[in-house]
């Protein structure tokens, strides 16, 4: 099927994605896949320790491998850093970031903190070498539960700091004492966010090519932010950046875990710049497991204060975070990225949120899908069931009596949602699920005592994502701004290329953006060529993450499309002998009272620059740099259907409902997509993913093999439908969609298996939901 569609239908039309066709084919450019005459191969040796210091590192023993080129310690390659890997969100002037370099030089603080490097003439080579290094480490007493790091005489991850608290975060607005007080009934909840290991398609890879004469160096990662990167590593390696080229070639997914820049990304640089020949480094999956950031990692306990109406006054939300041995480049700030929303969709009073971020011996996290939104999902919607429990209330009309119904609305914790009808949403998910047969069902088997409990679970969302606007960022100290950029050229050969800031990596960008243009300036999408993911291709640009990409790059892209139709019409009126006012632009066409020019011809007089107006530089481009007003806040409702069997502990989810509204839809097909795969995430952290900690600090989920990642053959088949209320403060519409499956998902699914479970006296249980667990939880309330 070709990826052409009428112009007419190029917005809203389900196009197939233009950049499967390599992926599919094997033609597709993954970093493992690079090398070059004289590549040599990096070996890192890591810590089995959570926690111990380095008494010798001896890296003799792997020099005499054969194909061994070098081998070097922590402290042989600290000359080479001008600074510590750095974290670009530190939330409070006090906040404690410790020194971060890529090797460990005294103290190993996690297991798989790097503490060697060697360098071979073949991976194979440079893994056994590895293993040659003598280590000799002194076990250290570790901590890595945050609650228990923070307690009087555990052991400290940073001793130059006196404690393990790295941050406390408050956020305070109304009178939420005295909304407590006076509230005729409370609630008080407790969850525990578990672990999470990022799963990406492809692990992590980086290949650096440099150019010794000139001191230039080409850097191919597999990274969700090459920009970010560039900055950040000329500043780490000491390479300026105008002599640092980085390139996010096909990259297989990455849920976060790519939104970082890492510390084999600088020793590539590094050991490629000492070298004087190409670097490369592929993680193992096991590798990965422990090298690779971690998500979530939270202790929620949160409060509602409410009328006998069940009407919330007054939320009160205190997280406990472990953060990990270091921070990565948005690790303090990924659990704050969800503060203003443990209010959900509803419309309270008083609102109180702190967030204390703990160091633990354990790998650092940092954002994983939803970072912080699902969280704060998550705790807002299981405590509101469980205040309609307290009520004896239905889940649906609890949640009824306390949606925002006015929009633009300002909610208690300070930020304004400018559209949404969470109402329509949640009526549309209970049609589809057939909510009153669904509870009808649940009571006629709760009568015959069925050992097959079935449980119907709830969650109304909405969520802040575009990750803007910069002066909003710069006010909570994240370094980074909220803008990006587009680029479009017309060709004179009657084609387009549009340049993106943006940095996809399974998103679809590609086919997305070329509706966009071929929307605005009539090309067909097959004309339209999207590139991506190099900075010198593309200079500037602030990458993918946060469901940032359509509503702040692809607005970028309308308004870049919007300078083309301003200037292109300029020309046609000079052209045709009209006034300009006289010229209308319809997709692609230029017409004037008598004739008409097409966008293409204009490009190729543009380029001639024969007959052009006074004043007008030749060639029909147009960049444009977008900083968003606003957040954009996409919003939905859930439903999740289980069936629990109380004699083995085995939860099945039987049924998946999904209704999301996220504003004006490019391609359907490509969000049903992306719904999907937040699903299949979110669904997991509720019923199969954990990675589990000994005392010690020791990972026992080191692999796929003990960390269960489900297949499609575990999910069920999803029932998505959307509602759409675009949003006001861009042209398009766009709100964002890549997170919202995962944000809402962890919370239905729990709250089904809880509903399910209700008449067996269980009102909570720990996530992942698997048989030991439920089996654990209905003998203690038997008992």
């Amino acid at each position: 099927m070709s990826a052409q569609v009428e112009q007419r239908d190029a917005i809203g039309a389900s196009v197939r994605r233009k950049e499967d066709a390599p992926l599919v084919q094997g033609q597709a450019q993954w970093v493992d896949n690079l090398g070059g005459p004289g590549t040599v191969y990096l070996g890192i040796v890591r810590s089995p320790f959570a926690h111990a210091r380095l008494r010798k590192v001896d890296v003799t023993p792997a020099l005499a491998h054969a194909e061994v080129v070098a081998a070097w310690t922590g402290a042989d390659l600290a000359e080479e850093w001008l600074g510590s890997l750095p974290c670009a969100w530190l939330p409070t002037e006090d906040t404690k970031a410790p020194v971060h370099y890529p090797v460990a030089t005294e103290i190993a603080r996690h297991a798989g903190d790097a503490v060697a490097v060697v360098a071979a003439l073949s991976r194979a080579a440079a893994e056994d070498a590895s293993e040659l290094v003598e280590v000799d480490y002194e076990p250290l007493d570790a901590v890595v539960d945050p609650e228990a790091a923070l307690a009087e005489g555990a052991p400290l991850v940073h001793e130059e700091f006196g404690t393990n608290r790295c941050f406390t975060w408050t956020l305070e607005t109304g009178e939420v004492d005295r909304l407590f007080a006076e509230a005729a009934v409370t609630v008080k909840e407790r969850y525990r966010q578990q672990r999470l290991i990022p799963n990406a398609i492809e692990p992590r890879a980086v290949f650096v090519q440099p150019v010794p004469a000139a001191g230039e160096y080409t850097m191919w990662s597999t990274t969700q932010v090459p920009h970010i990167a560039r900055i950040t590593l000329s500043g780490v390696v000491g390479i300026p950046e105008a002599k640092l080229r980085v390139i996010a070639p096909d990259v297989g997914g990455g849920f976060g875990s790519k939104l970082n820049v890492y510390a084999e990304e600088a020793l590539a640089l590094a050991i490629a710049r000492r070298l004087g020949r190409p670097v490369k480094w592929t993680e193992t999956r096991s590798e990965g497991y422990l090298s690779t950031i971690h998500g979530r990692d939270q202790i929620q306990e949160i409060e509602l204060a409410a009328g006998v109406d069940g009407k919330i006054t007054a939320v009160r939300a205190r997280l406990t975070v472990g953060m990990g041995a270091y921070l990565q480049l948005v690790t303090p700030g990924v659990p704050l990225l969800g503060a203003w929303l443990y209010a959900g969709t509803y419309a309270v009073d008083g609102y109180s949120f702190e967030c204390t971020g703990v160091f633990t011996h354990a790998t650092p996290t940092d954002a994983y899908r939803g970072a912080g939104r699902p969280e704060a999902t998550y705790a807002i919607e299981r405590a509101v069931d469980a205040l309609a429990g307290k009520l004896e209330i239905d889940p649906v009309e609890i949640r009824r009596r306390n949606f925002i119904k006015e929009f633009p609305a300002t909610i208690a914790s300070g930020l304004t949602i400018d559209s949404g009808d969470y109402e329509a949403s949640l009526d549309a998910a209970l049609e589809k699920a057939g909510y009153e047969e669904l509870r009808a069902e649940q009571r006629s088997r709760r009568d015959l005592d069925d050992p097959k409990r079935l449980g119907i679970g709830l969650c109304t969302y909405v969520e802040m994502c575009g990750l803007a606007p910069s002066a909003i960022l710069g006010a909570i100290r994240f370094s980074a701004g909220g803008w990006d950029t587009a680029t479009i050229r017309c060709l004179p050969t009657g084609t387009c290329q549009v340049l993106t800031g943006t940095s996809p990596h399974g998103q679809g960008h590609e086919t997305s953006w070329s509706q966009i243009v071929a929307d605005r300036l009539g090309y067909e999408i097959d004309e339209v060529e999207v590139l991506h993911g190099d900075t010198s291709v593309v200079p500037l640009g602030m990458d993918t993450y946060g469901s940032r990409s359509l509503a702040v790059g692809g607005v970028a892209l309308y308004h870049a499309a919007d300078r083309i139709s301003e200037k292109a019409k300029k020309l046609a009126a000079h052209r045709l002998g009209v006034d300009e006012a006289q010229v209308d632009h319809v997709r692609g066409v230029f017409r004037g009272p008598e004739d008409s020019l097409t966008l293409k011809e204009l490009a190729f007089h543009a380029w001639t620059a024969h007959d052009l107006p006074e004043g007008m530089e030749p060639g029909l481009e147009a960049t444009y740099v977008y900083d968003p007003p606003n957040f954009s806040w996409p919003a939905g409702a859930h439903v999740a259907v289980v069936e629990v069997d109380t004699e083995t502990g085995d939860v099945q989810l039987l049924r998946y409902v999904a209704i999301d509204d996220v504003g004006t839809v490019i391609n359907p097909m490509i969000v049903d997509g992306q719904v999907m795969g937040g699903l299949a995430q979110g669904v997991a952290q509720a019923l199969y993913e954990e990675a589990v900690y000994d005392e010690d600090g020791n990972l026992q989920t080191t692999n796929m093999a003990t960390y269960l990642v489900p297949s499609a053959a575990d999910l069920p088949d999803w029932e998505l439908g959307r509602t759409e209320t675009p949003s006001p403060t861009n042209p398009l519409g766009v709100k964002g969609v890549g997170e919202t499956g995962t944000i809402a998902s962890t919370a239905a699914v729990m709250n089904a298996v809880v509903d399910a479970l209700t008449v067996d006296g269980i009102d909570n249980i720990d996530m992942p939901v698997n048989p030991e667990r439920v089996w654990r939880a209905l003998e203690e309330a038997r008992r």
